[in-house]
């Protein structure tokens, strides 16, 4: 928990070194065609409609939570955590989600693992959190720990949602490989 608050605590101060351009979106959350492209150090305000730097109490955590994902999805994971880290309400397992995402493709599995673990206990049928949380155990080697999230996101969801399909085929290829 330490760590985890003293590299919060980093990111928010190197903030000003590391945000770059944002492509967030507007109403879409990410998943369709309104994208906006900010200038350097600028996030995607949905409520002011526009592109602004972004601060403490400046931005609300939905907000907040749509650049840190779409920055996520980009590959941009260090502008990501450090937009991330600016929620009001650190408890959001969606804030912590893709805390723990960006970590673990920024390399530090260990880091990603403890957000994803914190999401899953303040809510523990959030079954993206498990899709990643399985991913990340393969990334570590652990088919076991990706097998067990599988099962929890079968309870949850049955084997038709999306995030069971996901981890599934991740199983899969692991296996094959």
């Amino acid at each position: 928990m330490r760590r985890r608050l003293l590299v919060q605590a980093l990111a928010v101060a190197a903030l000003p070194l590391f945000v770059a351009p944002a492509f967030t979106a507007g109403e879409g959350g990410g998943s369709g065609g309104g994208t906006t492209q900010c200038k350097k150090g600028e996030v995607w305000d949905k409520k002011k409609n526009k592109c602004v730097k972004p601060q403490y109490g400046m931005l609300d955590d939905d907000s907040i939570y749509e650049a840190g994902h779409d920055l996520a999805m980009a590959g941009r994971y260090d502008e990501a955590i450090s937009v991330l880290t600016l929620a009001a309400n650190k408890q959001d397992p969606r804030i912590l989600n893709y805390l723990g995402y960006s970590h673990r493709h920024s390399g530090r599995i260990t880091v990603g693992l403890g957000y994803y673990e914190e999401a899953l206990r303040i809510n523990p049928d959030y079954t993206l959190v498990r899709e990643y949380l399985g991913e990340a155990h393969l990334q570590i080697g652990d088919l076991a720990g990706a097998q067990e999230q599988l099962k929890e996101i079968e309870k949850r969801t049955g084997k038709g949602s999306r995030e069971y399909g996901m981890l599934s085929e991740q199983i899969d290829h692991f296996l094959r490989s």
